[in-house]
């Protein structure tokens, strides 16, 4: 059976010149045998889809805590977002599909409970610092599987660990996925402030809604077109001038009226507090933590690491049962 040489085949006859093809990736960290239907960056894909990690996305939040409504995006929903977004460009470029869906998909992974929040706690508790796109690399290659971690391709993780906007990644495919990232979270926080009654359409600034637009259908529509109009050809991943300078503006905007908005953030301090309370008790208390970080730490990782990322794998709500479990009085928890 030759399904998997066959796509490979057809990788290398339809795909652009500058995509990443399957067949010449730099390879997983262990050797193993190759899926005979399966190219290596959709196994990869798979892999990401099924992991414990991915389905706790779900009860992570992206910016709003505790929100009021079931349409507010969660990490998990962003996640699909950012996915959407990078296929869609890397189809229109005949870029690899199945590299930028897996590192889309990978590329939260590490993100803390309570949004950005968490990762500051972290970030600041700990001895080596705590990144979230470090700790998502961290999860594939060490915490799944029991230890031994999903064995992803090296395409697939420098993707990850790169998306953020202080770094850029290998491939042209990482670099939509980086592009893809802020497109999402930019308008679906615009979206879900303004279902929080935190900003209106008209408080964004008109120098960007005249070049982006006056909706979030017509903004996705303008950056995504623009990335692929600006790329087409080209072994880069491109946006013109004015469209970038303008999208750089409303990700400052949303800094300084969402992202930092009291109203958006009001919980934060307190989750803060939930989460480094639950730090030190598990420093103090290192029998309580999952058999699985016992074993690291009898393999010689140190009890800091071990906590930090039992900490970050947390759900919201399962920090908040944590909490309630072992700091609230039985008579006062909620059944």
């Amino acid at each position: 059976m030759l399904i998997r040489e066959n796509m490979e085949l057809l990788e290398r006859t339809y795909l652009s010149p500058f995509a990443t093809l399957s067949e010449n990736s730099k390879g997983r960290d262990r050797e193993e045998p190759q899926c005979d239907i399966r190219p290596v960056f959709q196994r990869d894909r798979d892999r990401i889809l099924h992991c414990k990690s991915f389905r706790r996305l779900r009860h992570k939040t992206q910016v709003f805590l505790t929100p009021q409504g079931d349409h507010y995006r969660t990490r998990l929903t962003h996640t699909l977002e950012v996915s959407q977004n990078a296929r869609t460009i890397a189809k229109a470029l005949r870029l690899n599909e199945d590299l930028v869906e897996a590192i889309a998909l990978g590329h939260d992974l590490g993100h803390t409970p309570f949004g950005h929040a968490g990762e500051h706690m972290l970030n600041s508790i700990c001895e080596k610092g705590f990144k979230h796109n470090c700790q998502s690399v961290r999860i594939v290659e060490v915490l799944e599987k029991g230890g031994k971690g999903l064995n992803l391709t090296w395409e697939v993780r420098d993707g990850m660990l790169n998306h953020q906007t202080s770094l850029m990644p290998s491939t042209l495919e990482g670099k939509i996925v980086r592009l893809s990232d802020k497109i999402a979270y930019i308008n679906h926080d615009i979206d879900d402030a303004i279902r929080g009654k935190v900003l209106s359409e008209q408080d964004i600034p008109l120098e960007y809604r005249e070049i982006l637009g006056n909706t979030t259908r017509m903004r996705l529509n303008t950056l995504i077109h623009n990335i692929i109009s600006n790329s087409v050809g080209k072994n880069d991943i491109c946006m013109s001038e004015d469209v970038e300078q303008a999208m750089k503006g409303l990700r400052k905007f949303m800094f300084e009226n969402v992202y930092r908005n009291p109203v958006a953030k009001g919980e934060e301090e307190r989750a803060k507090d939930l989460l480094s309370r639950l730090f030190y008790y598990y420093s103090k208390n290192i029998d309580q933590l999952p058999e699985q970080y016992l074993q690291m730490i009898d393999q010689g990782e140190t009890k800091e690491q071990a906590v930090c990322d039992y900490i970050a794998g947390m759900t919201d709500r399962y920090a908040i049962a944590k909490f309630e479990e072992y700091f609230m009085p039985k008579a006062w928890q909620v059944n």
